[in-house]
Parts: structure tokens; C-alpha cells; sequence
């Protein structure tokens, strides 16, 4: 027992998978990675051609579980290797070298994976089920830090957060993450991206501490306060930041880069041109949200509702207030949208932002779109979020996308996020 205390979690979570069972579940490069790294599964000791089921299963910060399976048929050396053979059913077809986690699937309806705590791993349990029994079984410790990433709280003045730095002297360059979903604060995205030389202010926005638990409208000043704590915190590069959002959070980007000084990029994926829901204060100055059509709402057949359509079109009279001035910023966009986005029509105001760029001379924008892919594109690896409650509107609502399209899209994304931070901020 002194010696086993002795061995790295990592690598005893490796021998126990392989360990008292009729065949061998590999997890290779290792059985501990990052979120966002694919792992390579690989399943030995198979008889030719025998039909097996591969299972995962984990458990996110609220307690809900989440389940995928698919079936494999042993090569003539009685090996499955998932990253060539393809899956001939389960919750997904065909190939998919990370099936096991993108493809998973709540037991709880319309919920979606929540982790709010980068500092804990999710652990992904795998087995490989023949006959009715488990034949191998190993856990994947999935990280959202990087080894010597420093994860701060963040209660300074009225901004509220956790701030992740990456290893080393620095100064390194920076980015505030705007995460909306129901309020509080989620951490995974900006952990992730500190672990690739970024320090990144995960941005409370309300109902988290003492921020406000409900609220009917934004102050621009809050997050003008982030922007300031970020360029005079001491790690970082300046002497501009980025700024990533998804959703709602996407109008506050790019108000942010249209009225405040120090945004040199920013990322609005399936966002608005124009304030939505709320209005937005700044200073001496108002912009009402966009109004909206009840009438457009659909009731799908299982009772789930589909907002697609209901908000206005920006450039109709009556809501000019509401689109936000982008050709003030200074700054680089990087503008991604979806195709399938029920939550609203995300490919429309893409266009429109582009297009009220490019009529007022302006070229400082990168395009990307993603046919058949859903409302919240995440990070790699993340399951597809069909339907949840929407806290806008108090219902279940679809955010639509099809699952391994939508999961390719989430892959390629974040190459894009990364190589346009490192080209406009460092």
C-alpha cells in the first residue's frame, strides 16, 4: 500500500481500467486530459468479430446524470478501435471518435451539462458490455485546468468572478468571458482557454453572491469595471483585451467594443446585433431591447416551444434604437452563427452586423457559419443541449442542431477563438 500511495492518480486510474476483466479498455495518450483534448479508446482481448456496447456515463455539478452508448464489432484481432471503426448504433452512427462524450444524453429531460467548478474534473466512466456483462471498465479524468493554472476569485469593487491565470512570469494577454446562462457564474470555458496562455475574468453577471438574483436591466459601467480590472491587473499583456460571449451576453460584447475604450477583440457567437430582452444603460444613455411577437411562437408536438422567430427584425423603423452602433469600435470581430439556432435567428443578425460594418467603410470582422449546428456552440466535446428551460421565457424551448454536426462545429470554433485572440492580443 506504500507503494501504490506513491503513484500518480492519473496513472492508477489507468492500471484499474484494465484491471480483473475479460478484455483490455484503453485510454490513450493517458486516462486524465483536459476537456477540450480527444482520447483515443481502444478495446483489446475481443474475440473476431464480436458485437460489444460501449457505455459512458457522468455526473455534472448539479447531480444529473448523462449516458451515451454505441455498438462496435471487433476487428480479426479483436479490437475496437473507436477512432476507426464506426459505431453501428446508439446514440450515435458512424464515425465518431468522441461519440462517447459529445453524443451523451441527460436522464433528466431538457437539462443541460452544467460545470461551474473548473478547479473539479469530470469524471466520464466507460465500460465495455458483452453478453450482458461488463467485460472492461476505465475512467476518464477530463480537466478543465491545466496543470499550474491559477484559479482567483474575483470580489473587487462591484464586479464579481474567478479570474484564471496561466503558468509562468507573463504578462499574458487577456479576455473576459461572458457566460450567460441563467445567471451565476460558469467557469469551464474560461478555465480552458487560461490553459492556453490567456488570463481569462469569468464575468458574474447577476444571481451570484451579492449581485442582483433577478434583474430587468444592465449597466455598462459594471462591465466597463471588469475591463479596467483586467488591463491593470498585473498578469496582464495589454493594451487591449478580448472579450468572448454567447447569446445574450453578445449584444453586452459588442456594446462593450462600440463604447469602451481597451476592447481589441471580440468573439460574439450566435449573438444579436441589437440589444435583446433587457435594456442597457450607459451613462446618460439607453437602448431598449428589441421588441417581440408572441404570436410567432410555435408549439411543437411534444409541447416544447419554438422562439425562433419571435423577436423583430432589427432594421425595421421601429427598432433602430435597439441595434448597437459597432462601427464606433476600434476593435477586431469575430462573428460566429449557427443555422439550426431556434433560440433566435442567429444567421440574420451575422449578416446585419456584417453588412452595417461594411457600409460604414469598416473591414475588421472574421465570418464563420455553421450549417445544421445548434444554439450553444461550447467547447470541444460538450453535449448537444436540444431543448431547456429558457430563463427569459420561463418554458422549455429548442435551441435545435444536429448532434455530431453540431459537435464538429464546437471543435472547429475553438481552433477559430484561439488563433483570433493570438493574432489580435498577442
Amino acid at each position: 500500500m506504500a507503494l501504490l500511495r506513491k503513484v500518480p492518480r492519473r496513472l492508477l486510474l489507468r492500471v484499474a481500467s484494465v484491471r480483473g476483466y475479460a478484455a483490455a479498455l484503453r485510454l490513450l495518450p493517458g486516462a486524465s486530459c483536459l476537456f477540450d483534448e480527444p482520447v483515443h479508446v481502444k478495446v483489446e482481448g475481443l474475440s473476431p468479430g464480436r458485437n460489444v456496447e460501449l457505455r459512458s456515463q457522468l455526473t455534472d455539478d448539479r447531480g444529473v446524470t448523462f449516458r451515451a452508448s454505441a455498438t462496435y464489432r471487433a476487428d480479426q484481432s479483436g479490437v475496437v478501435d473507436v477512432a476507426r471503426s464506426p459505431s453501428l448504433g446508439g446514440t450515435y452512427s458512424g464515425p465518431g471518435s468522441m461519440g462517447l462524450l459529445w453524443s451523451m444524453e441527460p436522464t433528466v429531460a431538457h437539462t443541460r451539462l452544467t460545470k461551474r467548478d473548473a478547479s473539479k474534473p469530470l469524471l466520464v466512466d466507460v465500460e465495455v458490455v458483452g453478453d450482458g456483462r461488463t467485460l472492461a471498465r476505465a475512467t476518464n479524468e477530463r480537466r478543465f485546468m491545466a496543470d499550474g493554472v491559477r484559479r482567483v476569485a474575483v470580489k473587487a469593487g462591484r464586479i464579481r468572478g474567478t479570474m484564471f491565470v496561466p503558468p509562468g512570469p507573463g504578462p499574458f494577454p487577456a479576455v473576459l468571458d461572458l457566460y450567460t446562462f441563467g445567471g451565476g457564474l460558469v467557469e469551464h470555458r474560461a478555465s480552458l482557454l487560461a490553459s492556453k496562455g490567456f488570463v481569462v475574468l469569468a464575468l458574474a453577471m447577476y444571481n451570484y453572491q451579492d449581485l442582483p438574483k433577478v434583474v430587468n436591466k444592465f449597466h455598462l459601467e459594471y462591465f466597463e469595471e471588469a475591463v479596467e480590472f483586467l488591463r491593470t491587473s498585473p498578469e496582464v499583456k495589454g493594451p487591449g483585451i478580448g472579450i468572448i460571449s454567447i447569446s445574450k451576453s453578445g449584444d453586452i460584447a459588442l456594446s462593450m467594443a462600440s463604447f469602451l475604450p481597451g476592447v481589441s477583440a471580440t468573439v460574439s457567437i450566435n449573438g444579436c446585433n441589437a440589444c435583446t430582452v433587457f435594456p442597457l444603460h450607459y451613462k446618460d444613455k439607453v437602448i431598449p431591447p428589441l421588441k417581440v411577437d408572441l404570436k410567432k411562437v410555435v408549439i411543437r408536438g411534444d409541447g416544447i416551444l419554438d422562439i425562433r422567430d419571435v423577436l423583430h427584425d432589427p432594421t425595421s423603423e421601429d427598432n433602430l434604437a435597439s441595434v448597437i452602433p459597432i462601427e464606433r469600435a476600434n476593435g477586431q470581430f469575430l462573428f460566429a452563427a449557427s443555422e439550426d439556432d431556434r433560440n433566435w435567428n442567429s444567421y440574420l443578425f451575422l449578416d446585419q452586423a456584417v453588412q452595417r460594418l461594411k457600409d460604414h467603410g469598416k473591414d475588421n470582422f472574421e465570418v464563420v457559419k455553421y450549417a445544421k449546428a445548434g444554439h450553444f456552440l461550447d467547447t470541444p466535446y460538450m453535449p448537444l443541449c436540444l431543448s431547456t428551460m429558457h430563463a427569459a421565457v420561463g418554458k422549455v424551448v429548442a435551441f435545435g442542431g444536429d448532434p455530431q454536426v453540431h459537435a464538429e462545429a464546437q471543435v472547429d470554433l475553438w481552433k477559430r477563438v484561439q488563433e483570433f485572440f493570438n493574432k489580435h492580443l498577442a
